[in-house]
């Protein structure tokens, strides 16, 4: 016996929720603004090519994964202060 059409819609929709939130955990951190590195070094006066833009450019990656790193180490702590104190919600 086939689903009313609106569980269906319902459940499609819960469906699509849940994997964008999925999608959602490999986002650039928010620290790093989701500035175009190229846009930000130029900004600063520096052409492209030379030493200072090259190193601009490798210090924002190296921030950005800081920032990530970071993120992912206070997540994975979260979850282990979870497991070991079940009793605080």
């Amino acid at each position: 016996m086939p689903l009313p059409t609106a569980p269906r819609l319902l459940f499609a929709v819960g469906l699509a929720i849940a994997l964008s939130a999925c999608a959602a955990r490999y986002q650039t951190p928010t620290a790093m603004g989701g500035d175009d590195d190229d846009a930000v070094c130029q900004s600063r006066g520096l052409a492209v090519g030379s030493p200072e833009y090259v190193a601009c450019r490798k210090d924002r990656d190296v921030q950005r994964s800081a920032a990530t790193a970071r993120a992912d180490r206070r997540q994975r702590d979260l979850g282990e202060y979870m497991l070991n104190h079940p009793e605080r919600p």
